[in-house]
């Protein structure tokens, strides 16, 4: 009987990458096989992400193009997951009827399940609610990985922030950690397996553990309520094999002394920090309820780049949030600019349902003036940027390769420990993805470097595994 065929499409951050990964390996335990693409898929899986407003409109013109698949090809199945499948649940069916499955983020591990019953009893959905049940993570299940010699590792779940923008809480839930030592061994099966990058994800990673600390001393134990994620770094930077850690993202409020510590005493911990400001004005820091001011902000950054040596920043900032005057935009540029972020990923505000910036609308700032201001903003950003990379010329910096860049096939491309793009000529070629180099640098551009490699380091360990197959 020849095997079934799927394709996972994945929009959004790196929780639903990771959750997709998951999804496959599902499907490859149950005898599935990767399809090349979707016109020979006998299942496709849509991975959504509700957080920007593009997202539904995205997912919808998707599903229009398998519809006139589907009609070709009637045994074809459909199926939604992710985070705007839990907020929206039957409503896609409603837009959607040809989908065969929608499930959210709190039950991947029944993709598979789901698949099958739908085949014998016609269309299902499925939304779970967050049971505080680590079983369910994401990361518990057999993992197919796109990139051998890198992982990604779930270290919690949910968010107990309140962002006026932002959905997440209401469809991840609330905070939930996992436990310390799975996670260490999840991070000792990785190393056997060749990856040497491991990168810790969660909505809020600052505050992981504190909800574990709680439920110990509700349980009768003497422990303090704090975070534990300055000795979770410590933990994972010390597992053998591993040559870098990274994590994301993290809330300025909750960053840390001692997780400023575990990245500047733990040498596999790489020189990155994303810290997402989200704008520079008090009054709409205050509106967006993101729970610091911008100077407790910059002191925040100050403090971690002077325990850090050679820190690189990142962030995230909004525009034309509601409420957001001339004055309260060019308080955001100032502060971009004393901040001098490496990178910025930059956004217009987009009105999510069911969060409290949707209930704003007679506040909304016109789209003309949204876009404006992102174009000043990242112009700003983009100074930073390359006066940050143009410092880096004449160094030499140890790169983890990537594979062949896309707009040069004759050039290789890799990332450094401050996760840097580099763009690099080799000699002789032959760097396999998941080698270590070192390249001196010699030119640069906002987004990325250009250099020579300088010398070759280690191979990739990873191995070629062989999908199990359920019996």
């Amino acid at each position: 009987m020849t095997a079934r065929r799927y394709v996972v499409r994945t929009y959004g951050c790196q929780m639903n990458e990771h959750d997709s990964e998951r999804i496959s390996g599902l499907l490859d335990a149950c005898g599935y096989e990767p399809a090349a693409g979707i016109d020979d898929a006998d299942v496709v899986v849509l991975n959504t992400c509700c957080i920007r407003e593009n997202a539904d409109n995205k997912l919808y013109g998707n599903l229009g193009h398998l519809k006139s698949i589907k009609d070709q090809r009637p045994d074809l199945q459909i199926a939604v997951a992710g985070c705007l499948a839990q907020k929206d649940g039957e409503q896609i069916r409603a837009r959607a009827p040809y989908v065969d499955v929608v499930f959210g983020t709190h039950n991947v591990g029944r993709a598979a399940d789901l698949l099958a019953t739908a085949r014998v009893d016609g269309p299902i959905t499925e939304i779970a609610e967050p049971s505080g049940d680590t079983d369910t993570f994401a990361s518990a299940l057999p993992t197919r990985r796109d990139v051998s010699y890198a992982g990604w590792v779930t270290i919690q779940v949910g968010c107990d922030n309140s962002c006026a923008f932002c959905i997440v809480p209401a469809v991840r839930g609330p905070e939930v950690s996992r436990p310390f030592l799975d996670l260490v061994a999840e991070v000792e099966a990785l190393a056997a397996d060749g990856v040497t990058e491991v990168t810790l994800l969660g909505q809020n990673v600052n505050s992981y553990g504190r909800d574990l600390a709680r439920a110990e001393r509700r349980a009768g134990g003497d422990v303090a309520i704090r975070p534990m994620f300055a000795d979770l770094l410590r933990a994972i930077g010390s597992v053998a094999g591993i040559r870098r850690v990274r994590y994301t993202s993290p809330h300025p409020k909750d960053l840390r002394p001692e997780t400023i510590a575990a990245m500047a005493e733990t040498p596999s911990v790489c020189e990155h920090l994303h810290l997402p400001l989200q704008a520079g004005s008090d009054s709409v820091l205050a509106a967006m309820h993101r729970g610091y001011t911008a100077d407790r902000f910059l002191e925040r950054l100050a403090s971690a780049r002077a325990g850090i040596d050679d820190l690189a920043v990142s962030t995230d900032i909004i525009v034309a949030f509601p409420g957001e005057t001339e004055a309260d935009f060019n308080q955001t540029l100032d502060v971009v600019a004393e901040a001098a972020f490496d990178s910025a990923y930059t956004f217009i505000f987009s009105p999510r349902p069911g969060t409290e910036a949707a209930a704003m609308a007679d506040r909304f700032v016109s789209p003309e003036v949204g876009v404006d201001r992102l174009e000043r903003l990242k112009a700003v950003v983009e100074r930073s940027a390359l006066m940050a990379n143009q410092a880096r010329i004449g160094r030499t910096e140890e790169v983890l390769v990537e594979g062949p860049s896309k707009r040069d096939p004759a050039m290789l491309t890799g990332r450094t420990r401050q996760n840097r793009l580099v763009h690099f000529a080799t000699p002789d070629g032959g760097l396999a993805a998941g080698s270590y180099c070192t390249v001196t640098v010699t030119g640069a551009a906002p987004h990325h470097l250009r250099g020579q490699m300088a010398e070759r380091g280690d191979r990739p360990r990873h191995r070629t595994k062989i999908p199990v197959v359920a019996a």
